[in-house]
């Protein structure tokens, strides 16, 4: 931009009152001592006004702004003059005013459908939760980029976490707050290990879309240059913490249904719904592939679909080893943690598209994405539904970077026909 944001506060102070930029009041206002103070969002109108034949500056056409304050204030004018009998005569007027200060921040606007029209050619895809395995992240030794990532990820964190996955104890290492960071650096750390290998930067370069199984679409973000990795990490950080007091506050579960498909997976749990209290019920919280999807509510309501999975004619039912109900109500505690640390994150427009997990949809406004990381650890994951839609695209090749093969096999359940994956493992 031609000038700095101070420089922006003041000169959008006078071209608003000028008629040059409008209000829009977004958020609201709060009134105090005759002060009123609006957030919202600042736009250009091309309307006519008192300045419109003077160029305007170099500045965007809408800004995010947190704070507008008009604060009324009067301005004195003595005049002085002498009447018809020669006596001198005083006069002081006093003119109301308003004063208006503007804080902008750096944050342009961005429309959200710059992806509307994506191509699905080449596609990193990044694993979630569950992946984790002891002794990954081994290979991070013989490459500096990769162990230049877990010696950031100690600084951040405050321990080795290296250490704990080549290590273990393997209770620790699949516990949330400690494997949903061990999976988010190692993902990234096997990009490193894939720029390294002959024609690993040509493969990175042919990326055209990019995403991940929960936990997997922040390596996705970060991986596409929506944030940092330090600010990846943070995040993630902070989500498995959430997660797991919320998980802690209120009893819950999670269980793969195996052998159906999801209308009568809704069905169970439907029938399931009804033998338990509303606090007890449960969901479909992950759309993996045919065959296989996750019910996730209160513990006594996944143990009546355990008991009923046979009587829909279900193969079997897995009980899952996480802290509680993800992707649920149960998870609602950690929506305002994520949307208070999203508000202070700095989140730019990916360079490729990510596919959320919310809609199966790209987004590119910094803004929505913010608001989509937020609901995510409450929404049902539409994996099945991301996975169709590439290969509806015509995805002709992906890669699977980070510990496991999960993806890989849930690859083979949707289209047997897809293109091989590539395990790029760490």
């Amino acid at each position: 931009m031609g000038c700095d944001c101070l420089e922006q506060a003041n000169l959008i102070a006078d071209l608003l009152f000028a008629g040059i930029f409008h209000l829009q009041l977004a958020v609201g206002r709060q009134i105090e001592k005759m002060a009123v103070t609006f957030t919202g969002k600042l736009c250009f109108s091309e309307a006519a006004s008192p300045l419109s034949h003077k160029p305007l500056p170099s500045l965007p056409k809408s800004f995010q702004f947190s704070k507008v304050s008009f604060a009324p204030s009067a301005k004195s004018t003595t005049k002085i003059w002498q009447d018809r009998n020669g006596a001198c005569k005083a006069r002081s007027y006093f003119r109301p005013s308003l004063q208006m200060s503007v804080s902008v921040d750096t944050e342009e606007v961005v429309s959200d459908t710059l992806f509307a029209d994506y191509k699905a050619t080449s596609a990193f895809l990044f694993p979630g939760q569950g992946a984790q395995a002891l002794g990954m992240g081994k290979e991070a030794f013989s490459l500096p980029a990769a162990t230049a990532l877990f010696e950031k990820a100690k600084e951040i964190l405050g321990y080795d976490l290296l250490e704990i996955c080549i290590e273990g104890p393997k209770e620790k290492l699949d516990s949330t707050v400690i494997s949903q960071p061990a999976i988010y650096v190692a993902s990234l750390a096997a990009v490193e290990l894939l720029r390294n290998r002959e024609g690993g930067q040509a493969v990175i370069d042919s990326i055209d879309v990019t995403c991940g199984l929960s936990l997997g679409e922040y390596t996705a973000l970060a991986f596409a240059g929506a944030f940092s990795f330090e600010d990846g990490l943070k995040l993630v950080k902070l989500r498995g913490e959430a997660m797991q007091a919320a998980a802690d506050a209120t009893p819950s579960a999670m269980t793969s249904v195996i052998g159906l498909n999801a209308d009568k997976v809704q069905e169970l749990c439907d029938v399931a719904n009804q033998e338990v209290s509303e606090e007890e019920r449960v969901q479909i919280a992950n759309f993996l592939c045919p065959g296989n999807y996750a019910v996730s509510g209160g513990v006594k309501g996944v143990q009546v679909v355990e008991e009923k999975a046979k009587s829909f004619k279900a193969r079997m039912t897995v009980r899952l080893a996480v802290a509680g109900a993800f992707h649920t109500r149960f998870m609602s505690p950690a929506v305002s943690k994520l949307e208070a640390a999203l508000a202070k994150t700095q989140i730019s427009t990916p360079r490729i598209p990510v596919i959320s997990n919310v809609d199966a949809q790209p987004h590119s406004s910094p803004q929505v994405i913010k608001d989509i990381l937020a609901k995510q650890v409450t929404s049902p994951v539409q994996w099945e539904t991301t996975l169709k839609t590439l290969f509806g695209k015509g995805l002709k090749s992906s890669y699977e970077l980070g510990p496991g093969k999960v993806i890989a096999g849930i690859i083979k359940r949707i289209d047997k026909n897809a293109p091989p994956v590539v395990n790029i493992g760490i």
